[in-house]
């Protein structure tokens, strides 16, 4: 390798590494923010919390990446530029194509591998990410008895205290209230205490709750066949230590299983096994749907049997319904037999009405799932396209404003970063709405982009002053000059 694409690959790995990882931090906060009152007040382990955000972190390179190669490429062109690095590589003949040449095949080697990544190893993540976040935010909260408020979330427990301290890990209760619900048969058992304590055991499988000179209550029902009783028990106590179960507090893990045919779970092979199996049964659906309409319309006519009519009705075959009558028959009959069928034509038509519509909902959900999992199978191809395009707008873009470091690169890679995010969502919001066609919608933002990046790579490597404003004021004013003569 030559001594320049080695300099110019040293000169990257720094800001991409650097700005990768504050493009990932900054997603995993979003997310945080997002969950917090899903995460916080629930004992969670810090090994949980860990795998959380190891595989939070994994499901957000598809949206660091490209970001980071943007504005990794910028930075490093700009900091070339600054320094007239770039002035030196075209004093000795090297230009500014040659200066990216190993930089293209290294972000072509990135976007293969973003494709392996997004095809085979996101899908995982998301299942691990998407299924723990599910148990997370179906753990209940940690025990947390606030002073003067009813305290429910122990099952088969309310309980109420007037004051609590807590001295070396143990909770200290005064004038404590506890409803004992264990039996389901409403208010009929209370203890009052004057004070008390609480902590957990050992092997924290139960909360201990020692109550000291308090009371008793119990509501016993008596049933006779007559009448029901109750019997009123008052028991006095100097200590009573109540053990609940913590079992119900602990994080149980869902079956993975339940989330794998998500569309966000599949590759691409299984995003189009998925997709036919839904073409198919909807296929399936809308033939049996038909099958039963037409199972409403047939011709019946009663036949003569030995000179007398029978009341046996025969189906007409399709050949022989052209020259079926209906008006005829209908006016020889009686305002009666009339009146009758046209309700229960009405009636035909409503049922078939009823079931048009629910049928009509069944197929548009199934199209709907069907265009999103087309929506999955682009989005794997346009991330490995994104890395490209973004990257050919950064490089050269930071060889025309010449500013290296977190200034300018930063503002610039936002603003060209926040285009792409909005056409992109834009395209996939239009897709997953049939709007338009998931190869169009998912490519909207690449559509957009690509003629940018020609333009900006074009102006480069020509040495055009782009950013230059006295150049588009020159521009101008020969404009209006010419209109002028």
């Amino acid at each position: 390798m030559k001594k320049s694409s080695l300099f110019v690959l040293k000169s990257f790995f720094g800001p991409f590494i650097l700005t990768f990882f504050i493009a990932v931090f900054i997603l995993m906060m979003q997310f945080v923010w997002k969950y917090i009152e899903d995460l916080v007040g629930k004992g969670l382990e810090f090994s949980v919390i860990a795998e959380l955000m190891f595989y939070t972190s994994a499901s957000m390179v598809p949206m660091a990446l490209p970001l980071a190669l943007l504005l990794s490429s910028l930075m490093t062109f700009g900091n070339l530029g600054e320094n007239y690095e770039l002035v030196a590589f075209k004093s000795a003949g090297i230009s500014l194509q040659k200066v990216m040449r190993p930089l293209i095949v290294l972000v072509l080697m990135l976007s293969v591998l973003a494709f392996f990544f997004s095809n085979y190893i996101l899908p995982v993540a998301n299942l691990k990410m998407r299924s723990l976040l599910y148990d997370i935010m179906q753990q209940k909260p940690s025990v947390n008895i606030l002073p003067g408020i009813f305290y429910n979330e122990v099952e088969g427990y309310t309980i109420k205290v007037k004051d609590k301290k807590t001295i070396d890990n143990v909770d200290m209760l005064e004038e404590v209230m506890i409803y004992d619900h264990t039996e389901k048969n409403g208010n009929r058992k209370v203890i009052v205490a004057q004070s008390g304590k609480m902590v957990n055991s050992e092997n924290k499988r139960f909360l201990e709750i020692t109550l000291y000179d308090g009371f008793g209550y119990h509501d016993q029902t008596e049933r006779s066949k007559t009448t029901t009783s109750y019997r009123h028990t008052k028991n006095k106590f100097k200590e009573k230590i109540i053990r609940i179960d913590m079992t119900q507090f602990e994080l149980n893990r869902t079956d993975e299983e339940l989330f794998k045919s998500h569309y966000e779970m599949l590759n691409l092979k299984q995003l189009d096994a998925a997709v036919d199996t839904l073409k198919s049964v909807n296929s399936n659906r809308i033939e049996f749907f038909v099958k039963g309409i037409r199972n409403n319309y047939y011709v019946s006519r009663k036949v003569e049997k030995n000179n007398e009519r029978s009341a046996e009705e025969i189906v007409l075959p399709k050949e022989d319904i052209k020259d079926y009558n209906p008006e005829e028959i209908f006016n020889g009959l009686s305002n009666h037999e009339k009146s009758s069928i046209f309700s229960h034509a009405i009636n035909s038509c409503r049922g078939i009405k009823t079931r048009s519509n629910a049928a009509y909902l069944e197929e548009y959900d199934r199209d709907i799932m069907i265009i999103k999992h087309i929506v999955q199978w682009h989005k794997k191809l346009t991330l490995s396209y994104a890395c490209l395009v973004l990257f050919l707008i950064g490089a050269p873009l930071g060889s025309i404003i010449r500013k290296g470091g977190l200034g300018m690169p930063v503002v610039i890679s936002i603003l060209f970063f926040i285009l792409f995010h909005i056409l992109n969502i834009t395209g996939e919001k239009l897709s997953k709405e049939a709007i338009v066609d998931p190869s169009i919608g998912m490519w909207i933002a690449s559509m957009v982009l690509t003629p940018i990046g020609i333009f900006i790579t074009y102006k480069a490597t020509s040495d055009s002053s782009m950013l230059d404003a006295v150049s588009y004021l020159n521009a101008v004013k020969k404009l209006f000059r010419k209109k002028e003569q």
